[in-house]
């Protein structure tokens, strides 16, 4: 039987700790991380072969739900959450299964034999994402136009009420909250503050709780983004 290399995203301890010791039982689950955010299950994604995800719903930050929206090549999907309402949704965006807590052994090995009869794809998430980057684009709608956007082009982005601003070049108003908006970019885009997500192409310098972007444009770092950004800036130059 294949090998199945699976992760746990969960940000309650106890629940991740049911998940390893479920998995433990299982000899062809092997558990590449058990992660407590989104943000560790992207880093996780883009170093590892990953062919499961055993993914909560509440997480904080950044949901299960918007973490695969972003994801243009994902691994089977179970989902596991104390609420049923985002059932709908999730098969919506091809889950494999929905177990909904508290589940028993029985209900977990039901919803990984469904993963067990599909073909083990030896897919690295990250590589497939970059060359889906290279040259994709994005449709905003602003006023009454849809624009057409190379992602490149877009250098960061900026809350506005309940409209972002999207600087491109020039500025389009998009009638979008930031955090929706988040949820439709590649992983090269991150959050920097509550109102702010900067292109990571674009990051000149940190000056203390400030960057400078290389269109000389400058923001303020949000001390509760700080860490993530500092995390992905390690990464790079490793």
């Amino acid at each position: 039987m294949d090998e199945i290399r699976c992760i746990v995203a969960d940000d309650e301890p106890i629940a991740r700790q049911i998940l390893e010791s479920y998995i433990k039982e299982l000899p062809n689950l092997n558990l590449v991380a058990s992660c407590k955010n989104a943000f560790e299950v992207m880093d996780v994604l883009q170093k590892e072969t990953v062919h499961l995800l055993f993914l909560d719903i509440n997480m904080p930050k950044l949901s299960g739900i918007s973490l695969l929206k972003t994801l243009q090549v994902r691994p089977s999907v179970i989902i596991t959450t104390a609420y049923s309402e985002y059932a709908v949704e999730g098969f919506e965006l091809s889950v494999t299964d929905y177990l909904l807590k508290p589940f028993s052994f029985e209900r977990f090995l039901k919803a990984v034999m469904k993963v067990q009869q599909k073909p083990v794809q030896n897919i690295k998430i990250e590589e497939v994402q970059r060359d889906d980057f290279q040259s994709n684009s994005i449709f905003v709608k602003s006023e009454k136009k849809i624009i057409k956007l190379n992602l490149d082009d877009i250098s960061h982005i900026e809350a506005y009420g309940n409209y972002i601003k999207v600087y491109a070049g020039n500025m389009i108003l998009v009638s979008q909250t930031l955090s929706e908006f988040l949820t439709k970019l590649p992983n090269n885009f991150i959050r920097i503050h509550k109102s702010y997500i900067i292109n990571f192409k674009y990051l000149k310098l940190i000056d203390g709780n400030q960057i400078l972007l290389h269109n000389e444009v400058k923001l303020v770092i949000g001390k509760s983004f700080r860490k993530e950004l500092l995390l992905r800036i390690d990464k790079e130059v490793m």
